[in-house]
């Protein structure tokens, strides 16, 4: 009788697992501030990334994805809520106006998702889905409404809040709901990296999850500033020689160790028997700062840079890996953004999509169909004010509401060399009709009719 039992429990237990694992599991890791040109199947020349090209050769490469923004905190909120900056909470690293904002003690204006936001990790939950977050969150600090725990995260390491990301060694961390201390940090002391614990949490995470479907987003911090990576890592060493000094070669290493993380978590998929049952999605946040572009031509061609709404600054490399689901070797300039994310998420899980969401899934593309994609894409920020518009293969931009819109054919023009806005008046027409209702007034964020260029 007790062999019976055994046997029965073994059976069941077996049984939970396998319909525990029908629902795929879902990870996204996204770099911060490395360009569309720092990835080795996007062109890079110095900076390797095998395991991003690797992805790229047993997944699909997208040459047209997009960030929710030029910066860290509005693609965070973009990718968190399904909707752009027209209309997602955060659009700016910091807001510009409106009394409500929330003011922290050094004077910045920040708004926080609040408790009527939905983010994709609550719909993921709502799912049945164990949901993890791991790097930089910057959508709440600690007591808000906006912290990680409160917007559909079971758990999460890194920083809350952006500028604190900025320290790689800092002496305080956020760690399962709550700051807890770094003492190999304090008093100058620069013995517990970051990046490095990133890496070990995350495969705890898979570790203690792996029986049951689960959300991993990982918004890893290198090779966000300051520029720091041990000098006894064997990765730096690799760059030593390269130009630009120790601020690009630490930028290039940082990439290279991040890129070896992600190895390592490919590895534990496979070890664990559930790499066929997990979709990888892989990218960075925005475009990478003037001096990468200089020296290791980190935007692979691509006018302007972080904080711009050129397609330096936006187009962002993309990889998504599901063995059996996805084709391997394929290139799709299909053309989606970051809060497409949301929908295509709720669709792997077969769970509803929620309503109001300016995303669209992009599931039918990634497993190798055809669909018809958005007429207008959309992008604001604030420092300086830019809107940007794509509409198929053309591209238009101005700084300010009352500026002339430059319009570019990136079918010809990519670099967007050539403002051809006075040849094709239709297209700016219909551009600035589309910008009349791109946006949800907010008073954190307003519009601004003229605004200082940011053309390098």
């Amino acid at each position: 009788m007790f062999l019976v039992a055994c046997i029965v429990l073994a059976f069941t237990s077996a049984s939970v697992h396998v319909q525990a694992q029908n629902k795929p599991n879902i990870i996204y890791i996204m770099l911060d501030d490395a360009g569309y040109g720092d990835f080795g199947a996007f062109g890079a020349q110095q900076v390797k990334t095998p395991v991003f090209d690797q992805l790229c050769k047993e997944g699909i490469k997208f040459t047209n994805h997009y960030s929710g923004s030029a910066v860290c905190a509005p693609t965070r909120s973009v990718l968190m809520t399904g909707l752009d900056t027209g209309h997602t909470p955060r659009r700016d690293n910091t807001a510009k106006g409106g009394k409500q904002a929330l003011i922290e003690k050094n004077g910045r204006p920040l708004v926080f998702l609040g408790e009527n936001d939905l983010t994709v990790a609550q719909s993921l939950k709502n799912a049945g889905y164990v949901t993890g977050g791991i790097g930089k969150w910057g959508l709440g600090n600690p007591g808000s409404s906006g912290v990680p725990e409160k917007q559909g995260f079971d758990y999460w390491f890194g920083y809350l809040d952006q500028v604190h990301a900025h320290n790689h060694f800092p002496t305080k961390i956020w760690d399962g709901g709550k700051m807890i201390a770094l003492p190999g940090n304090e008093d100058g002391k620069k013995e517990q990296y970051v990046p490095y614990m990133q890496e070990e949490k995350t495969l705890e995470f898979i570790k203690k999850n792996y029986q049951k479907p689960f959300f991993l987003y990982l918004a890893y911090t290198p090779p966000h500033s300051k520029f720091e990576i041990p000098n006894n890592d064997p990765v730096f060493g690799q760059y030593k020689g390269i130009n630009g000094g120790v601020q690009v070669q630490n930028y290039a290493a940082m990439i290279t160790r991040t890129d070896q993380t992600v190895g390592e978590i490919m590895n534990l998929l496979k070890e664990l028997d559930i790499d066929d049952n997990t979709i990888v999605f892989y990218t960075s946040d925005n475009g990478p700062n003037k001096q990468f572009k200089k020296y290791l031509n980190s935007t692979g061609g691509l006018r302007g840079a972080k904080r711009s709404l050129y397609e330096g600054g936006i187009r962002a490399a993309m990889a998504v890996r599901w063995p059996g689901k996805i084709k391997a070797g394929t290139t799709s300039d299909f053309i989606w953004d970051m809060r497409d994310f949301f929908p295509t998420a709720c669709e792997i899980v077969n769970t509803k999509i929620p309503e109001k969401l300016s995303g669209m899934s992009v599931l039918k593309t990634l497993q190798g169909g055809q669909q018809k994609g958005r007429k207008f894409h959309y992008w604001e920020i604030h420092t300086p004010f830019q809107q940007a518009v794509r509409m198929g293969n053309w591209k238009g931009i101005r700084f300010g509401t009352k500026e002339a819109l430059e319009l570019y054919n990136l079918e010809t023009d990519v670099a967007e060399k050539n403002d051809v806005a006075v040849d094709n008046p239709e297209i700016v027409k219909k551009m600035e009709t589309f910008l009349k209702t791109a946006r949800i007034p907010t008073p954190y964020f307003p519009e601004v009719e003229f605004s200082k260029k940011n053309k390098k």
